[in-house]
């Protein structure tokens, strides 16, 4: 097999990669199951985006939801409510939340990241849960089982109490705490906190029991996630392939367990978890409960109306009149940022899923990372990390391009030897062989790189396509999301024009059907890149123009060998 083969080869296995993406861009779509929420509150007819009660998709009949660990019977939320309260949502602010927490239930049903915006360009921060006619996504939590106020055995929900209705991190405080305060009919007081802290995302969530009664008190602790079936609303459409939309369980025994919609209609889970976690992702963000790692939590979900319910019971807390307790789990509600979930739980980090290349892709984002951290520009760290797999592979493509600047030199033999043996296929092949070794030419040398640089190309594309960090990130002039295809298509043609200079370095093929294919590769290559992002394109340009110095040096110097010369 010649060289030209080869390469023609790796160009239409990118050409049947990048369809296989495209054909998944196209026909994996989840299914989209738009709710419709049609309750109203209190002050009339909703819009699009005003608040809707968390229950509102729910049922209020009693339907099955979590079971406790010591019945395994019923213990569902108490769904009903008409409750007409003013002042019913609390804001929480802090330098990277903006909350609205409901007073019914005590829930944050509203949580948009100040870090991120809404889209490219939009001054809007991204709204990650909510609660309206087109979405629902929310974080629950309660007490249920016997006495929990959130359980079947109350006849309504809850209705906190706060000091305030507004809540904001102060300038040089760390920690922000809500605390929303309920009692009992029987007496027993529980205070529900909200523990906030600078410059992070995970939000404890800790109820303080006082039972003041004359008996004891019991209830179990759940933390749920709640989400429609609706599809991912920072889902990239350019980048060709889809990130996960699904829940995640981990647990000792099975670390990342992944279960998409129709798995979560199709079976229940209930099992016991010690030191697990369970997470609901979308692209490059997250929303996790994360159980006391001493505790032994039974993971559930279950169907509520058409919505999703995921989470976890723990086993009854009892406290005894006159006595106090606390109990609580931690949450995560924000970006995926390898580190931060990594200090959070075992395995969360595996949530930025690198693909099938992660110990590729993981390398090179650490150290496009320590780049960016020396830079301060995410193109400008692609470029240097391209210099740097260059150097890498630097002997490896210079005797790629010695032996193709061979065959260059030796084509006028090819020639003729075609003339000669042009009409007898296996003499034509024992004569090329034996001139590529008498020159000592490997005729697979020529492919090498291109065979070493797919792997990097592959994993790359997935740091970009996985990496938070680079969503909406500007390079210069008209490439301000790098995480995107180029508006303009400038970079593509760049990168095609670049890829045509190196080809016509190599060896032209004998054969005229190969070399007209060969021809229309850079062609074929820039349609395909116009809608990569613009951070691969950077690559893959910047990797070409270093190539064709490295080629064209060593072309001239084995050219001015062959013709007996000193370079």
């Amino acid at each position: 097999m010649d060289i030209q083969r080869i390469v023609l080869f790796a160009g239409l296995a990118i050409v049947s990669y990048l369809m296989v993406l495209a054909w998944n861009e196209d026909y994996h779509q989840p299914q989209t199951e738009q709710v419709v929420q049609t309750e109203s509150i209190s002050n009339g007819t909703q819009s699009a985006d005003s608040m809707v009660l968390p229950e509102s998709g729910s049922s209020s009949n009693g339907e099955e939801e979590f079971s406790t660990p010591e019945t395994g019977g019923v213990a569902a939320v108490n769904t009903t409510t008409d409750e007409n309260i003013g002042n019913r949502y609390i804001s929480v602010k802090t330098d990277v939340y903006n909350l609205k927490v409901d007073r019914i239930g005590g829930n944050i049903v509203e949580s948009s990241l100040l870090e991120f915006d809404e889209s490219l360009n939009s001054e809007q921060p991204l709204k990650l849960l909510s609660n309206t006619n087109n979405r629902t996504y929310f974080l629950e939590s309660g007490l249920i089982g016997r006495d929990g106020p959130d359980g079947r055995s109350a006849a309504k929900p809850p209705v906190f109490e706060a000091s305030a209705n507004e809540f904001v991190l102060a300038e040089g405080s760390d920690e922000l705490n809500l605390d929303l305060a309920f009692t009992t009919e029987a007496g027993v007081k529980i205070t529900k906190r909200y523990q906030f802290q600078r410059d992070s995302y995970e939000i404890g969530v800790r109820y303080l029991i006082d039972n003041q009664s004359d008996s004891p008190w019991q209830g179990n602790f759940t933390g749920k996630i709640v989400r429609d079936q609706a599809p991912d609303p920072t889902a990239q459409a350019s980048m060709g392939i889809k990130a996960y939309l699904g829940m995640v369980m981990s647990t000792p025994e099975d670390p990342y367990e992944k279960y998409d919609f129709d798995d979560l209609k199709e079976s229940r889970i209930n099992q016991s978890v010690t030191n697990g976690w369970l997470a609901f992702l979308q692209h490059y963000f997250i929303t996790a409960w994360v159980p006391d790692s001493e505790t032994s939590a039974q993971f559930q979900t279950t169907q509520r109306g058409q919505l999703h319910v995921m989470g976890f019971v723990y086993p009854a807390t009892t406290v005894a009149a006159g006595e106090t307790t606390e109990v609580g789990a931690t949450a995560y509600v924000g970006p995926k940022i390898i580190d931060r979930l990594e200090a959070l739980a075992p395995n969360l980090d595996r949530t930025v899923d690198f693909g099938w290349l992660f110990f590729i892709s993981l390398p090179l984002f650490i150290i496009l990372e320590w780049f960016y951290g020396l830079v301060g520009n995410w193109g400008v760290a692609i470029i240097l990390l391209t210099v740097l797999v260059k150097a890498v592979f630097f002997h490896l493509s210079a005797t790629s391009y010695r032996s193709m600047a061979k065959m260059r030199a030796v084509a006028p033999q090819l020639t003729r030897l075609k003339e000669l043996y042009g009409d007898d296929r296996q003499r034509m092949s024992q004569e090329m062989m034996a001139l590529y070794k008498r020159e000592k030419i490997n005729p697979l040398g020529g492919c090498l790189p291109i065979l070493v640089q797919m792997p990097v190309f592959i994993s790359l594309y997935w740091v970009l396509f996985e990496s938070v960090q680079l969503r909406h990130a500007p390079f210069m002039l008209w490439i301000q999301d790098l995480s995107q295809m180029d508006p303009y298509f400038i970079l593509p043609i760049l990168m095609g024009a670049s890829m045509f200079i190196q080809m016509s370095l190599n060896p032209t093929p004998p054969d005229p059907m190969q070399a007209k294919i060969m021809k229309l590769m850079p062609l074929i290559f820039t349609v395909f890149f116009l809608w990569f992002p613009a951070g691969l394109v950077l690559y893959w340009l910047v990797n070409n123009i270093l190539s064709i110095s490295q080629q064209w040096y060593i072309t001239r110097k084995i050219e001015a060998e062959v013709a007996g010369k000193k370079y």
